[in-house]
């Protein structure tokens, strides 16, 4: 995945010579997770370049070249970072497009390596994605393995409007054939990672790949899992959700952020309004725990593993009206 959004961000400097990338360590270094090696020894120092170690200023900065007429992909080492830069992505980078009534659009994508997985120090891992869900005007992705990452940041960092992409960075080292062409590609909406047809796991980002692994384990018994992955976060797709869970008629959330006001209660409540009628069991989140996401060593009781996702599914299973 690493050198599959290396490859990406080449492709798209290429491609529009006003695609500007900056943060802390992006330049000669090449990024933390060397996410931009090599790009400024290509593209030169005034195309990619480093910043203060202070993200207010890397997301302020790249709200002033796109009014400017740039397209700057900025990049915050880890999403306990954008901390410090939520005043500028709230009430500039969401607002802009709608204050200006158009005339000022905000072709902004905020790269963000989230979630856990590293077993990482405080603030090195977080899952912010119901954050930037619900800021207006912000659009949010996070790919699942290599050949969506390498499309996905494509996509996004030709689209007009801001968008956050929350590469899972467990996932970074993860191998996996990239169609570079894209023929027959869609980057928009869910995608169908695994058919089945007795219960659907949504899922995005580094879940995904659990949610696969727990799909393997179950098929042993005979239950067929069909893994959904959401991909678009923010705008979600309703329609390939529902007529997922309208085939299975049962569905589980993962994700590694809290359980309290997550992201999978907002994909809950969809689901629920336009699969009431068919479900056969309230619908399921198999979640983070609702405490600050903890130190490395703690990380494996914090993610949900596959033996909490299999009691998911079973309780959804197994759940009997009255």
């Amino acid at each position: 995945m690493q050198q599959a959004l290396n490859r990406a961000l080449a492709d798209v400097m290429e491609e529009n010579p006003r695609t500007v990338i900056l943060g802390e360590d992006v330049g000669r270094l090449g990024g933390v997770f060397r996410i931009t090696d090599g790009l400024q020894a290509r593209f030169g120092e005034q195309r990619v370049f480093d910043t203060p170690l202070a993200e207010s200023g890397i997301l302020g900065m790249s709200v002033g070249l796109a009014m400017a007429g740039y397209h700057p992909i900025p990049e915050v080492q880890f999403d306990g970072f954008a901390y410090p830069a939520i005043n500028q992505i709230v009430c500039q980078v969401g607002r802009m497009n709608y204050r200006s009534r158009g005339t000022l659009p905000m072709p902004i994508t905020l790269r963000v390596p989230s979630f856990g997985g590293i077993r990482a120090p405080e603030h090195h891992g977080e899952s912010l994605e119901s954050l930037f869900a619900h800021v207006p005007g912000l659009k949010v992705v996070s790919p699942a393995d290599p050949e969506q990452a390498y499309h996905l940041l494509k996509h996004a960092a030709t689209r007009p409007d801001p968008v956050i992409f929350m590469e899972p960075k467990s996932r970074y080292w993860q191998k996996g054939p990239v169609n570079v062409g894209g023929a027959g590609f869609q980057p928009g909406g869910s995608r169908v990672a695994r058919t089945g047809k007795h219960v659907t796991l949504v899922a995005w980002g580094a879940m995904v790949a659990r949610c696969l692994q727990v799909a393997e384990l179950a098929a042993e018994d005979g239950i067929e899992v069909e893994v959904l992955d959401l991909r678009w976060l923010k705008p979600i797709d309703t329609a390939g959700l529902a007529a997922s869970v309208s085939k299975t008629r049962r569905a589980v959330v993962v994700h590694e952020a809290p359980l309290t006001a997550g992201l999978g209660a907002e994909v809950a409540a969809l689901i629920t309004e336009r699969c009431f009628g068919t479900l056969r069991a309230p619908v399921e989140r198999v979640t983070g725990f609702d405490v600050p996401y903890p130190s490395g060593d703690l990380e494996d009781e914090y993610i949900p593993n596959i033996d909490r996702i299999l009691f998911g599914i079973q309780r959804v299973l197994e759940y009997r009206r009255g």
